[in-house]
């Protein structure tokens, strides 16, 4: 492992360290009437999150009580903020939440699936791996879920990846916005993003999709954003995350069945928060590589941990218990 990997990890497992120590320290059960505290990202891969916020679906359901939500930019700051007891429940990716439940005492659950697919490599000129040799490439944040991604395509690829200069492909971290800025600038060849922000590159800077993700998984099926809790809220908020679900799973049916409608949607309420909607046909794009989805695809889940442990991110791929549907079948069973 790199030593900006090294250190950024070390970093990530400390902070979760020392979170969840306070965590233990502070004792007690939580307060059923106290507010349920959600975190999701301004993202369009956190498309339910998004509708179900702006359009306050959430907030009314029967059951819920209050609620407070909480925005994050990262999945280890959203983690952090779980495992801390400052979050309840929330939307993030797959690679910090598997991270999380290995690094902080196997504590976080996944409860049900959101969204898959819609990540891809875009490259300026590079028409294959062999033509990334020698170049710059980009992923999100070392260790998130698009950045194990890469590595792993490149290591397949014969090609070796550091952030130091030098490397055979040398891979930055930044954040999305920047990604899109300095690919626009020439500053970088290409990256390993989750959508909008693929489709944003080729319609404003041009290249092609050297990588669709969708294409390296069984049946082009790979979790990308999924719901997670810890045990204790498990045992103490139940009520009050059934009723979260019951509106997942309704906004989830809604996509299912008016794929274009609920775009239209999520881009109103991507707009609201950010205050920059996306143009029509990024959008178009964009979703054309998303999908709706329930279901968690645990066999991609420990596929993507044992991609993790391979890189050196992770010292065990063991995730048994990660995955826990047990509310999300009672809740979808109600419902019928």
């Amino acid at each position: 492992m790199d030593t900006l990997r090294s250190w950024s990890f070390l970093g990530l497992f400390l902070g979760l360290a020392v979170t969840i120590t306070g965590c233990k320290k502070s004792g007690g059960d939580a307060d059923p009437n106290a507010p349920l505290r959600l975190g999701f990202f301004p993202n369009i891969t956190h498309a339910q999150a998004l509708v179900g916020h702006v359009e306050g679906a959430f907030a009314a359901e029967p059951g819920l009580g209050k609620l407070e939500v909480k925005q994050f930019n990262a999945g280890p700051a959203a983690m952090e903020a779980l495992v801390g007891g400052s979050l309840d429940v929330s939307y993030v990716g797959t690679g910090p939440a598997i991270n999380t439940y290995l690094k902080a005492g196997r504590e976080l659950r996944i409860i049900a699936g959101a969204v898959n697919g819609g990540a891809v490599l875009v490259t300026r000129t590079a028409k294959s791996a062999a033509e990334l040799k020698g170049k710059k490439v980009a992923s999100p944040q070392i260790g998130n879920t698009q950045d194990i991604a890469l590595r792993h395509w490149l290591k397949q690829q014969g090609l070796t990846a550091a952030s130091e200069p030098g490397s055979e492909v040398q891979v930055v971290p930044m954040s999305n916005p920047d990604i899109l800025g300095q690919y626009l600038q020439g500053a970088i060849e290409g990256a390993w993003v989750p959508e909008p922000w693929g489709a944003r590159m080729v319609a404003e800077g041009g290249g092609q999709v050297l990588v669709d993700e969708r294409d390296l998984w069984p049946q082009r099926r790979f979790p990308t954003t999924v719901i997670v809790t810890t045990k204790k809220a498990l045992e103490t908020r139940r009520p009050q995350l059934a009723a979260l679900l019951r509106v997942h799973v309704r906004l989830t049916e809604r996509w299912h069945s008016d794929p274009g409608g609920f775009a239209t949607t999520v881009n109103n309420a991507f707009g609201k928060l950010t205050s920059k909607p996306l143009a029509a046909p990024v959008l178009k794009e964009a979703f054309s590589r998303l999908e709706p989805s329930l279901d968690p695809e645990s066999a991609a889940l420990t596929q993507a941990a044992q991609h993790a442990k391979e890189l050196g991110y992770l010292s065990s791929d063991d995730i048994s218990g990660l995955v826990d549907l047990s509310l999300l079948n009672e809740v979808r069973a109600t419902a019928r």
